[in-house]
């Protein structure tokens, strides 16, 4: 069900993080995640990611980099199934504390973290596009 990201799975993740993010991210202009689908394509295949698999389908994926979750993302059809809990449970089990931006507009995605154990640590702004976001953390007790 979860395993690691295969050089053949560049497209399909790469596709998810695309759809994902400009259906998330209604407040910020499509462009910007279509501007740096190439460089993210190329990072995807330099970074840890971990990829669930259902019925030979990649469904989801999460990246890390050491504590930090670089994303969840879920294929549209999928989400609101559990996959985003299992992608999570999955790296709390490798690590003992993780932590991730989240844009503060993106309430879904806080209200899932906070469900999941995370707390809000403190607020910044993204300077690639100009959003508030959060830095929340969660710790093994």
């Amino acid at each position: 069900m979860i395993r690691e990201l295969q050089r053949d799975d560049i497209n399909k993740v790469a596709d998810i993080w695309l759809d994902t993010n400009i259906k998330a991210h209604n407040f910020i202009p499509a462009q910007y995640w279509k501007d740096n689908f190439k460089s993210v394509k190329e990072a995807l295949s330099q970074a840890e990611v971990y990829v669930y698999e259902y019925d030979t389908e990649i469904q989801g994926f999460i990246g890390l980099n050491d504590e930090y979750v670089e994303g969840i993302f879920v294929s549209g059809e999928m989400q609101s199934q559990g996959i985003g809990k299992i992608l999570l449970n999955y790296a709390k089990d490798k690590r003992n504390k993780l932590l991730l931006n989240v844009y503060q507009k993106n309430a879904r995605a806080i209200s899932f973290y906070q469900r999941e154990g995370f707390v809000i640590h403190h607020s910044g702004l993204d300077e690639a596009t100009g959003e508030k976001d959060y830095v929340m953390t969660w710790q093994q007790k």
